[in-house]
């Protein structure tokens, strides 16, 4: 919520500085997002009359002024407003006044010109110049008749005042209103508020409006006034216009903005029909089936069964505590208004908004909860504001209210031990007793602590723990006492044999790749085309349709990130990130943890040092490698060929881990790309985190004193024949001496039978306690060779 510090401190003003003010409120847990001033600065600038108007005789569109700026004789300026005329009172910068300037300049300085010949001095402002809108205004800006010429049109208007904006916990929408926020600073300062007297307007003709609730659960309270004879085109006072702007809001026209201003300041919703367009009484309903409804912002809607709406006798005319209906709105032919002030329950607004993509002030407030007891005052100012600016005659209230419906009287006990406990600190009782005084609250004394009564306007308070937050509140998180726990605690196992997460995190980042969190959610499109046969869980209410059901890979998620990179210019991109991905129904759900990655672009950053090879297939799995060999268990891992619905059908593989399946490694596939517009190639895999944590504990070994023996063998196999299945057939012919196995060449070409594919390997053997002899080393290579031909009709390359 925005609002005006001059606002403010006309219900409270403490002796505290903005900054010091927004500190406060910021301790006392309605955290301030920004303090920022209502107005561009500008200097120079006063109030003046428009005495004079003339056509320029140059130029069609220009007109020659005099105005009468309090300095003495009229002053000759030129100006092409169209809405420019003798009488006006406008802002006048003069000779040497500046202006806020654009994103090029800090502002300009306003000399004497010639204009087409005619000399002008000064200028004669709209709100845009003056920083007061951000759309380019197409007038000048009219004041009031009543505004003194001659005055400092800056002093005059206030603009040396800030908005701060306040984000408030949904618990706390008692804050959404100057005197909910005046209340507070009030109680944390000990100072009265002062607010605007509220006092009951006598009807001065006995029409009223009929109305009926018929679901008084759902809206215990209703409250009418049919005002007639009111003049929707007068204009909105200034003051009015600058606090609504102050606060977010635009104006509209006088009775919309008297409603959204009521609010504002009070905290209730309410909205005015035009009586021309109800018909026979209004009522109170849930909504029937195949009702449709057009919005205030021209929506169409089909409402659902479930929905709580205002209707007349023809049909429905507003979403109760969300949005009006086009049909029976304000407009600039209205001449009577029917008022309304409700309460609805808050579980009866709450998700209507957001089920048809709608979020309004009303909605969000009522979603919070309304002080119920504020409803006759709010359209009582309303109704006095309206006299004030639209004129007209009001008829007496008509009041639906259903007592028994209505929110009763909540009594919290609080005990003086259990509050010492909570705050390790012991309050003198009289303070106690005065914070809750302060808070709204009557207070009875016992001999175990207090008895309090909690006003109607704090929805959030029922249990004790509420009230010691209060308290804590009230007297200052700052000034409570800093104690560390005292406890005898089991130390945690440390299980030696398993790689912690965050050291596989680490290790990522070391290799160059950054985390990535994203939604555990994402778009049922992207799933699908990603996922086709994938089954997770749907969402009831989803943040938005994008992100509607739950993850069932990692792999959606890493490439909506790519896509949100490319499109901001990073060509080269590495994220992984560790998270739950969703399977089956929710009477079947499997939550697994995966960690997965994603690599684009070149294989080294730019520079002049490195190359610009694209990253492939190899550089990734040497990633996910680095990670394997963390566990220690390096040979237990094993990688086939394998089709996932993800993946590029020719560069993909299945991972598997002791012979389980546990993830997969590969190409992005060529469909998805083209279908999010991706032309870059990005390599992906996505592995189980158990598989990656697990591992064996490491043991020591002896070094051997003796020589190690190499030797290095060339086969030939089959172009589709794995790699790995020939360093498997070597391994288990090679002896329990062999010390290392690398693969350290594949080359197909010239002097390579075509369909085939020489493999180069280095075998290096080692005995702990003598030297190994040629015939032992060449028994060994012959059955080697033997066994890959025998096995995968390997041919020793000559």
């Amino acid at each position: 919520m925005k609002f005006s510090e001059q606002w403010l401190r006309e219900w409270v003003s403490p002796q505290l500085g903005v900054q010091a003010l927004a500190d406060q409120i910021t301790m006392a847990g309605l955290e301030v997002d920004a303090i920022e001033p209502v107005a561009a600065l500008f200097s120079g600038v006063v109030i003046a009359e428009v005495v004079g108007k003339a056509p320029h005789p140059d130029a069609d569109k220009l007109n020659v002024c005099q105005v009468v700026d309090g300095s003495g004789e009229p002053v000759q300026v030129v100006c092409g407003a169209a809405n420019v005329a003798v009488g006006q009172k406008v802002p006048f910068a003069r000779v040497g006044a500046v202006l806020p300037g654009d994103f090029k300049t800090d502002g300009f300085e306003i000399r004497k010109a010639k204009l087409r010949g005619v000399e002008s001095r000064g200028m004669i402002c709209s709100a845009s110049e003056l920083g007061l809108e951000e759309e380019t205004s197409h007038g000048i800006l009219e004041l009031p008749l009543e505004a003194p010429a001659g005055e400092d049109f800056r002093a005059w208007m206030g603009l040396d005042d800030n908005t701060i904006e306040v984000d408030l916990t949904p618990n706390r929408g008692d804050c959404l209103s100057l005197k909910g926020l005046a209340r507070e600073v009030g109680v944390l300062n000990r100072l009265p508020v002062v607010s605007p007297d509220v006092a009951p307007v006598p009807a001065t003709h006995g029409e009223t409006f009929p109305v009926r609730v018929e679901d008084v659960e759902r809206c215990p309270r209703y409250i009418g006034r049919l005002v007639k004879g009111v003049d929707v085109t007068a204009a909105t006072p200034l003051w009015m216009v600058e606090r609504l702007r102050r606060s977010g809001v635009r104006s509209i026209d006088p009775v919309v903005d008297i409603t959204n201003y009521v609010m504002l300041e009070l905290g209730q919703p309410l909205h005015a029909f035009d009586r021309a367009n109800l018909h026979d009484g209004v009522v109170v309903r849930l909504a029937r089936e195949g009702e449709r409804l057009v919005l205030l912002d021209g929506q169409e809607i089909a409402l659902s069964a479930s929905t709580l709406v205002i209707a007349d006798e023809r049909g429905p005319l507003a979403i109760a505590g969300v949005m009006g209906g086009e049909d029976s709105g304000v407009s600039a032919t209205t001449q009577d208004i029917f008022l309304e002030a409700a309460y609805f329950s808050p579980l009866a607004v709450a998700g209507q908004a957001r089920a048809y993509g709608l979020h309004t002030d009303a909605s969000h407030r009522f979603e919070r909860g309304v002080d119920p007891q504020l409803t006759v005052d709010a359209i009582e100012r309303a109704t006095a504001l309206l006299l004030q600016i639209t004129g007209g005659e009001p008829g007496p209230l008509v009041d639906a209210t259903s007592q028994a419906q209505l929110p009763g009287e909540r009594e919290v006990t609080l005990r003086s031990a259990r509050l010492e406990q909570a705050l390790v600190k012991q309050l003198p009782r009289e303070e106690v007793t005065d914070i809750l005084v302060r808070l709204g609250m009557t207070v009875e004394t016992t001999e175990s602590g207090w008895q309090a009564r909690v006003p109607s306007w704090r929805f959030d308070i029922s249990i004790e723990e509420d009230l010691i937050e209060e308290i804590a509140r009230i007297h200052g998180y700052n000034q409570l006492p800093v104690r560390r726990p005292s406890a005898r605690l089991a130390l945690r196992p440390d299980h030696e044999a398993r790689t912690p997460l965050g050291r596989l995190r680490r290790q990522m980042v070391a290799r160059g790749y950054q985390e990535a969190v994203t939604y555990s959610f994402v778009a049922p499109d992207l799933q699908r085309a990603m996922l086709p046969e994938a089954v997770s869980p749907r969402l009831a209410n989803p943040i938005s349709s994008d992100l509607s059901v739950m993850r069932a890979s990692l792999f959606p998620g890493l490439v909506r990130a790519l896509e949100h990179n490319l499109n901001r210019q990073q060509n080269r991109v590495r994220l992984f990130e560790a998270g739950l991905v969703f399977r089956g129904d929710l009477d079947d759900l499997q939550q697994t943890p995966m960690l997965g990655a994603l690599a684009c672009g070149s294989r080294e950053p730019e520079g002049w040092t490195g190359g610009r090879d694209k990253v492939d297939f190899f550089d990734i799995k040497g990633d996910l490698e680095s990670l394997i060999a963390m566990g220690g268990e390096a040979d237990a891992w094993r990688f086939e060929p394998g089709e996932h619905p993800s993946l590029h059908p020719g560069q993909s593989a299945r991972i598997l881990y002791r012979g389980e399946p546990v993830g997969w490694i590969g190409a992005l596939h060529p469909g998805v790309k083209a279908a999010l517009g991706i032309k870059t190639d990005a390599l992906l895999f996505e592995v189980r985190q158990d598989a990656l944590t697990h591992g064996v504990l490491p043991a020591f070994e002896p070094l051997s004193r003796y020589p190690e023996v190499r030797r290095d063998l060339a086969f030939l196999v089959e172009v589709d024949q794995p790699i790995q299945a020939l360093l498997d057939c070597v391994r288990e012919k090679a002896g329990q001496w062999l010390e290392e196995l690398r693969l350290f060449d594949v080359y197909q070409g010239k002097g390579v039978t075509e369909g085939y594919k020489s493999v180069a390997l280095g075998l290096t053997w080692q005995h702990p306690s003598r030297t190994l002899n040629d015939e032992e080393i060449n028994q060994l290579v012959d059955a080697i060779v033997a066994e890959s031909h025998q096995h995968l009709g390997a041919e020793l390359r000559g």
